[in-house]
């Protein structure tokens, strides 16, 4: 028998009609109940041709047989070769559509490469300083890491440490099934960044630390950054409600832009932890030591309930409070309810931040809900700004569009 007999034939997949329509229209997911016929089984890793109803090459992309996801897309339409070259030209277009945030000296903490919506889906490229963070969110870049972390290499010379994590619901080799927090480090050209240890990085000259190892996403929220930037335009003279404070990004922007006084809320003692030793790291920074930062260990929910303060700016950030689809109207409820406490806290002629980080409620959805509360609290407000994602986290689907903020005025 030749070579080419035994050779596996190339794994070829058939849509639904309605998958077939988003495809073409360019959304990057192929879903498993969306296939309608395929040739044999795949490989996590392999790459599958997706064919139209008159067996057309229709596009082309990364399969992985333990996700729902079960294709996802890399090119549409043209076949083109799927190979080393192919994935650098992308990382390097990625990386030349963030060449102005890259040359800044004041910011170092930024996304380098947002999934599907930079053309290499399922994988997440962050930035902190001479580090640099490879999130991965499907088994099928298993095969691919070691020409994804030379070209890494390669494309960003600056970077000496690159760090591998991937998603709770990716299964990985080599690692036990209780493994919570997984990493591996790709490569690491000096010592400098001791392991489990965080590093630090600048924000718009602030500094910061990120914990790479075991903190939420990559280690820190760059994508809030913009939103913090512009709660240190509102913040001179303000007593200043950070609720869902996390590391206290919102309350440091604060305490610069000029703020008396700044009070964190969050539940995890952790959290708060890294907050003080982020306000620390400032001292120096004018604003940063004359402003009084007050720590409260409590369930926002609970303690906005009973609070009786009343505060000039309220921030209201908190982690998804709907992360699945069937979750979606209790979600819109609750962050209705949520806005509804922060109105309550509020100083007449004080500003209301909602932000919302759950892509199954959409902007509408939560800006109407935000609206509502003020309105059942006999409130009249004067709507300064709605925000979404930063620039280096340009969504080009749907899915990728989670981020949302209104500002208020009550006034």
């Amino acid at each position: 028998m030749t070579k080419s007999a035994l050779k596996t034939p190339r794994l070829r997949i058939r849509l639904k009609t309605a998958a077939e329509t988003c495809v073409r229209a360019g959304h990057p997911w192929v879903f498993d109940q969306s296939i309608r016929e395929q040739n044999r089984p795949g490989t996590a890793g392999e790459i599958a041709a997706i064919f139209d109803r008159n067996d057309k090459f229709l596009a082309a992309g990364l399969y992985d047989p333990d996700s729902p996801i079960r294709v996802r897309v890399l090119q549409c339409n043209k076949p083109v070769p799927i190979n080393e070259t192919f994935l650098r030209e992308r990382l390097n277009a990625s990386l030349a559509r963030r060449a102005g945030l890259l040359s800044s000296k004041q910011t170092t903490g930024l996304r380098l490469v947002y999934g599907e919506s930079d053309g290499l889906p399922g994988m997440v490229l962050d930035r902190y300083g001479s580090t640099a963070v490879l999130k991965v969110y499907t088994s099928a870049w298993w095969p691919w890491l070691s020409p994804v972390q030379n070209m890494i290499r390669e494309a960003l010379p600056e970077i000496t440490t690159l760090v591998l994590r991937w998603s709770r619901n990716v299964a990985a080799p080599n690692f036990p099934a209780d493994h919570v927090h997984p990493y591996r480090v790709l490569f690491q050209r000096d010592t400098s960044v001791e392991e489990g240890t965080p590093v630090v990085f600048l924000e718009n000259g602030l500094r910061f630390e990120a914990d790479i190892w075991r903190g939420q996403k990559t280690g820190f929220f760059l994508d809030q950054r913009e939103n913090r930037a512009k709660v240190g335009g509102f913040s001179r003279d303000a007593t200043v409600l950070n609720a869902f404070s996390f590391s206290g990004g919102f309350s440091l922007y604060a305490a610069q832009g000029g703020a008396r006084s700044v009070t964190d809320v969050d539940i995890s003692q952790h959290a708060l932890e890294s907050s003080r030793r982020n306000f620390a790291l400032n001292a120096s920074v004018p604003g940063v030591a004359t402003t009084r930062h007050l720590e409260v260990q409590a369930e926002a929910f609970e303690w906005l309930e009973k609070c009786t303060d009343k505060f000039s700016m309220v921030i209201l950030d908190p982690p998804a409070l709907a992360r699945r689809e069937v979750d979606r109207v209790k979600g819109i409820e609750a962050y209705e309810r949520l806005a509804q406490l922060g109105a309550r806290r509020l100083q007449r002629g004080g500003v209301l931040l909602a932000a919302s980080c759950s892509a199954h409620v959409g902007k509408d959805e939560f800006f109407a809900a935000v609206r509502l509360a003020l309105h059942r609290e006999r409130l009249a407000f004067q709507e300064l700004a709605v925000t979404g994602l930063p620039s280096d986290h340009a969504a080009t689907f749907a899915e990728a569009e989670y981020l949302k903020a209104i500002y208020l005025k009550v006034l």
